[in-house]
């Protein structure tokens, strides 16, 4: 039974008919090919075919992505999530634009949620990404401290990403955290106290990249080196369960 706001949107939005297949996934990892029997008001009857499960994408990848201004940040959220990313973090940095103070962060939050929802399911992943809550330096720091490895772009570091990603040591990283700072750029003391935790500082290229589209061309870069741009789309076969690995 698919009920709910996923029911309602199927049955009277979408118009979604008997006989038409579903992929569903609880964006846990779990999927299931599933056919229409019937149509409800605002929900709809399904018939399981196949059930099956999803391994996670490695490395992990957790992009910290400064607030931007307007809806630059949902922007940010759906291409990332598109693109595969394991976590996003809302990170209220020294000179951000757009300020989430009291219960706009929740807010804020929330629609970063959201947007990473719509995302998931247009690209059909098994695992959703992690919207965590709004962070400050300190917690960043904490986070690069704790990481396999950490890169904070900016525009002015000596070594490009694409050297450190092409090395053999990190061929076989499981966990990486990619900051991204706001449109006024990164102030110095962020600088000094993520390069203290642990963290490298790295450049993308020649050209400077807007705050919301700079994470996903690092995590593009990232996961392109890794199997898991390799993996088929995560599609079951019909008749049985399957392992996509």
């Amino acid at each position: 039974m698919l009920e709910g706001d996923e029911g309602h949107h199927a049955s009277a939005v979408r118009r979604v008919r008997a006989g038409e297949r579903l992929l569903l996934t609880d964006g846990r990892g779990a999927m299931a090919n599933a056919e229409v029997a019937t149509v409800e008001r605002g929900r709809l009857v399904c018939q399981i075919v196949s059930v099956g499960s999803v391994e996670p994408v490695e490395p992990r990848v957790t992009v910290v992505q400064a607030v931007p201004k307007a809806d630059r940040g949902q922007l940010a959220v759906t291409l990332l999530t598109e693109v595969g990313v394991h976590t996003i973090v809302p990170w209220q940095a020294e000179r951000c634009v757009s300020r989430w103070v009291g219960p706009k962060a929740e807010r804020g939050r929330a629609k970063w949620s959201a947007a990473a929802g719509e995302a998931a399911k247009q690209s059909r992943r098994a695992w959703w990404p992690e919207v965590a809550p709004l962070a400050v330096t300190s917690d960043i720091a904490a986070l690069a401290a704790d990481a396999e490895y950490c890169f904070v772009l900016h525009e002015a570091a000596h070594d490009p990403l694409t050297e450190v990603i092409g090395s053999a040591a990190f061929s076989t990283a499981s966990d990486v955290v990619i900051v991204v700072g706001p449109e006024g750029g990164l102030s110095t003391s962020e600088v000094t106290e993520l390069e203290r935790a642990g963290a490298f500082t790295v450049r993308l290229g020649p050209t400077v990249l807007r705050t919301s589209t700079a994470g996903v061309v690092a995590a593009a870069l990232v996961l392109a080196t890794s199997p898991a741009w390799g993996r088929r789309l995560d599609v079951l076969s019909e008749g049985s369960a399957h392992d996509e690995r």
